[in-house]
């Protein structure tokens, strides 16, 4: 067995979505001839709730290392735990690839910072390193062109540090191709160095097993007859608010098709831990569908809680963004509850394949911010789609044997399988 270490500060009890990307392949990667060793940050030092739940589904053979973190000060300068933690990372870790003859080093990134744990490290150690980008590094946000902005900062000290950090590195993986095809344009020596591999999260049916043993109830909304409820779970992304600020506006003119229906928007609000930091209510009211059509759950709750609500749902409602490059891991969670989808995509996005193959639901695609509209004037007769969709769904029509290949297992196999051709 090869040895791989992952460099993930967060991880469960960590409740922040990023933390499964690594969670699944180190539960995965022992099968396909690799043992995984995970570096973190003690979660002492984490600012989110913790999650004891998901933490009891990370395997007891995994060899978990941690560190501590410089605590938050007040006023909060710095807040990344990459940063808090970025030298201990590094003393930890390179006393970890010495005592345990490591072959590999991983890093997912964000947090972003410590992508330069991998060059620095190769440099000390001679290992060699991957990158994975489950989010871009150098990232345009709403309000990067405005010079002095925090968004202009962020951009522009991106666009100086990533390349300092894949500098020497050996494997460049991301969510999809789309979130590192700007690495490679910006940085083309990596065509002569680096090999490249695209990993969506892949779904866990071990998870949706897991609740079944959970003493714990639906708590943000009930079942009620004649009402079918769809559930959106996680954060909204700064290039999504065109696309849905559409959709509310259409469904505000044809407000018929929705006297039965609802929609619950789960940990969408500004702040993880604040319940009252609405993202979606603002625009609810716009369009006087607040408490109608439109509920909006702020905070964050734990994973396994976001699968039971799924389960008490009638449905699944995917939102994506105007870059082709954003695939949400929500969709494998979605197929996973056998639950009908309805999802507003771009067209590039690698979801729409995985949910039209798994003929879990009805996807509307659009082609970018220029093509936005198009979601008003067809979300509709879509939308209406869909309702015949659900009408005749039966969770056994999906098919599953497809979304095989999907699974969290089979994506950590290509992970596995790029390791073996550089270590």
């Amino acid at each position: 067995m090869k040895k791989v270490l992952i460099i993930s500060p967060h991880f469960p009890p960590s409740n922040l979505a990023a933390v499964h990307r690594t969670r699944l392949f180190a539960q995965h990667l022992p099968t396909f001839g690799w043992t995984p060793i995970v570096l973190m940050v003690n979660e002492k030092f984490y600012e989110e709730k913790l999650d004891q739940n998901l933490a009891s589904l990370v395997s007891a053979n995994l060899q978990i290392e941690k560190v501590n973190a410089f605590a938050i000060t007040k006023p909060r300068l710095i807040g990344d735990i990459g940063l808090r933690a970025f030298f201990q990372l590094y003393k930890k870790a390179k006393t970890i690839i010495k005592n345990d003859k490591v072959d590999f080093l991983y890093i997912p990134i964000p947090s972003f910072y410590c992508a330069l744990l991998g060059r620095w490290l190769h440099h000390s150690t001679k290992i060699k390193y991957g990158i994975d980008y489950i989010d871009p590094w150098v990232h345009h946000f709403p309000g990067s062109n405005k010079v002095f902005s925090r968004h202009w900062f962020s951009t522009k000290i991106a666009s100086f540090l990533e390349p300092i950090a894949i500098k020497k590195a050996s494997l460049i993986t991301g969510v999809a191709a789309g979130y590192y095809k700007g690495v490679i344009e910006r940085n083309p020596h990596l065509l002569q160095q680096a090999i490249f591999g695209a990993m969506p999260y892949g779904g866990e049916a071990l998870d949706h097993e897991a609740i079944k043993k959970m003493n714990v109830l639906p708590y943000l909304f009930k079942k009620e007859e004649g009402i079918i409820k769809l559930v959106y779970s996680g954060a909204m992304l700064p290039k999504a608010y065109s696309v849905l600020e559409n959709i509310f506006e259409a469904i505000s003119q044809n407000l018929f098709v929705f006297k039965n229906i609802e929609f619950h928007f789960i940990g969408t609000g500004k702040f993880p831990n604040d319940a009252t930091s609405y993202n979606i209510k603002p625009l609810a009211v716009k369009y006087n569908l607040w408490q109608t059509v439109i509920f909006e759950h702020a905070m964050r709750i734990p994973y396994l809680d976001v699968l039971i609500h799924l389960k008490q749902a009638d449905g699944v409602f995917i939102l994506g963004s105007t870059e082709p490059h954003y695939t949400p891991s929500k969709t494998y969670q979605g197929i996973l509850s056998c639950k009908p989808i309805f999802a507003v995509l771009h067209t590039q996005s690698t979801a729409v394949k995985v949910l039209k193959e798994a003929k879990a639901g009805v996807v509307l695609t659009f082609n970018g911010e220029d093509d936005v509209t198009i979601v008003k004037n067809s979300f509709i007769s879509e939308f209406t789609t869909f309702l015949d969709f659900i009408h005749f769904f039966k969770p056994e029509k999906i098919n599953t044997l497809l979304f095989d290949q999907y699974s969290a297992k089979s994506i950590t196999k290509i992970l596995a399988d790029l390791l073996f051709k550089i270590a």
